[in-house]
């Protein structure tokens, strides 16, 4: 759905249906990340100032971060209000 590029040179991006958040480099290498809960529905993603990228979980009404080395948290918000975009 969302893509961005990274604070390490590769393009991160949301994958809508496989409920993950995946990193492509210039080379052609792709990587995905699974998130925690299932059907969660990334979506918009970003990078933070924090070193980080963040994303939406449009389904899960989370907003999430990953750090380049793949760590992910998750902040859960209000029941239903389906974040949708960049955050």
């Amino acid at each position: 759905m969302g893509i961005t590029a990274g604070p390490d040179g590769a393009l991160w991006f949301t994958d809508l249906d496989g409920d993950a958040i995946g990193r492509i480099t210039t080379s052609g290498s792709i990587t995905e990340y699974a998130l925690p809960n299932p059907d969660s529905g990334p979506t918009g993603i970003t990078a933070g100032p924090d070193g980080a990228l963040w994303f939406t979980e449009a389904y899960g009404s989370r907003i999430g971060r990953i750090t380049t080395a793949g760590a992910i948290t998750e902040y859960a918000l209000a029941a239903g209000s389906n974040p949708w975009g960049s955050p």
